[in-house]
Parts: structure tokens; sequence; C-alpha cells
């Protein structure tokens, strides 16, 4: 049966690439801690679940180590600019086509193998299924475009380099959220609130999930961190069991509540921070002074459909 596993190894295996390729750029002059770095992620995907919790607990504190070295950036030995701007003009917008099989292959993959439960993770399709369609959308990649069969990693590899560490913040991140959640942090915050909060005042309810959610992502930097901790203080006690509301929408749309606050925080760098530094902007917060009326307005948007429509 294919699911996580499959989907790890897939994930190991490009960080491995971008691990051994990094070390051997002599153009980087810190080309060793890069190797290091993303050869200790790639380890984490590769036998992450045969480390233990010690063992990985151990290689998150080495990834933290490693990344305080600073990475550096290389030449990978790819296109040129020149090379790049000519292929454009050939191929116009039918460069798109390879990017956009990946979602139609996660959209088209996870609605077919809920039906293959035999062979398909049905918990874990929609991964599976943006997993190959990247396989997909590489393959035509090569059939077309006849790259060198090093050059996927390259690339990748140069653009991870120029993120860095920031790459990697939405899981560490997210991992922050379920340890905040084991922790109980949900369900004192949702004591505190109970006590502030009018009783049986929906709109109360409503407003303290959804301002908490955009509140708790620009404090922490990412959605995925907020989310069990507004979900188990407000979401599930109040909105759900005590208001009926849909448990669907009410995740969802307390999802895009606290995505309008990863538009508004730096602690998103991988989002807001990077950005600015691989455009050399002269304001290192000009992506999020640029963002922040249209993520005021969506929260309040987001805020209405959870009011109007989690609720039969």
């Amino acid at each position: 049966m294919i699911g996580l596993p499959f989907v790890y190894t897939l994930g190991g295996l490009m960080f491995a690439g971008f691990a051994m390729l990094g070390a051997a750029d002599r153009t980087n002059p810190r080309r060793y801690v890069n190797g290091a770095f993303w050869g200790l992620l790639a380890l984490s995907f590769l036998a992450g679940d045969r480390l233990g919790d010690a063992g990985n607990g151990v290689l998150v504190l080495a990834l933290v180590g490693t990344a305080m070295l600073k990475l550096g950036r290389g030449a990978p030995p790819t296109t040129t600019r020149e090379q790049r701007t000519a292929e454009a003009e050939v191929h116009r917008n039918r460069l798109f086509l390879p990017a956009l099989i990946v979602p139609a292959a996660a959209l088209i993959g996870t609605l077919a193998f809920k039906r293959m439960p035999a062979w398909i993770d049905t918990k874990q399709a929609t991964l599976v299924a943006l997993a190959m369609g990247v396989l997909i959308a590489l393959a035509l990649c090569f059939a077309w475009l006849r790259p060198k069969p090093v050059t996927p990693l390259q690339e990748g590899r140069r653009l991870m380099d120029a993120v860095g560490w920031a790459a990697i913040m939405p899981q560490t991140l997210a991992a922050l959220g379920a340890l905040f959640a084991a922790a109980g942090v949900g369900n004192e915050v949702g004591r505190l609130l109970g006590g502030a909060l009018p009783s049986g005042s929906l709109l109360a309810a409503v407003l303290a999930y959804g301002f908490g959610m955009a509140l708790l992502t620009i404090l922490m930097g990412n959605a995925f961190a907020a989310f069990p901790v507004m979900t188990a203080a407000v979401g599930l006690p109040l909105l759900i069991h005590v208001h009926g509301g849909i448990p669907a929408g009410v995740a969802a749309l307390g999802m895009l509540a606290g995505f309008c606050g990863t538009l508004l925080t730096p602690m998103a760098a991988n989002f807001n921070i990077v950005p600015a530094a691989l455009l050399e902007l002269p304001d290192r917060y000009g992506v999020i002074r640029a963002q922040a009326p249209t993520a005021l307005v969506m929260l309040a948007i987001n805020l209405a459909l959870l009011y109007f429509l989690a609720f039969p």
C-alpha cells in the first residue's frame, strides 16, 4: 500500500541529493555547512521513524546548530540567464504546463485514490497524489525540455540554498503547535477565554476564534502552529460543541483567518522576509506593508463567512 513512507522517501532522496551536490560545490565557501544541513534533513525524512523520540530530538538540535553556522550560496552549473530567456521566448506560456500538472494531479488523485483502499492509504490520498503529480510533471519536463539528468536537483538546490533554513519553518512551527497542544496550552487558553467571553454569544466566540487564530499566527509565524491551540480553546468546545458548528467549515475558515495573520508577520520569514531579500528590496518589511490591507480585508470577510455559513 502506498502511503506516507513513499512521500517521505521521495522527499528524503531529494534532500540527500541537495546535500551531496551542496557539499561538492566549490563555489560555495560554506559548502560543508550546507551539505550537513540538507543531509540532516534528509536523514529525518528517510529514517525519522526509526530514530525514536530522543534521536529525532538530537537531530533537530543538530539542525538548529548547523543553521546557526549560516548557510552559504554557491553557483550551481545550470543554464545561464541568457539561455533561460531564450528558452522562455521559444516555449512562452507552455512552460507553466508542468506546474499546473501538480495541483491537477493532487485534485484528481485525491478523488480517485479514495476508491482504491487496497493500493493507496486513503487517509494520505492527497499527499500521495501530490507526490505523484510532481513525478509526472518531472517526467514531462525530461521528455519535453530534455535537461541534463542532474539539472532538476541543481536548480532545486539553488532555490533551497537561497531560501536557507527558513525553508523548513512551516514544519518546525507545525511541530511547535503540536507540542503546545500536547502540553495543554489550548485548554488553558480556553479556560481563560471561557471566563471572559459572554455566555452563549456566538458572535463573541467567532471573533475570539478568528482574531485568536490571526494573532497567534502573527506571534508564532504559522497558522499550523496556532490551529491546534485555538481549536482546542475555542473551536471545539464553543463553536462546535456548544453552538453546533459544522466541523469542516469551522476548521477551514479558522485556518484562513490564521493565514491572514501570516501575511502580517516577520515571523513567517519564508513568506515575508526571504522574498524581500531575494528580490533585494530596499525595505526589508516591504512585502508585509504591501500585504497588510488585503490581509485585514480578508480577515473581516473570513469572520463574516464563519459567522453566517458555518452554523446550520
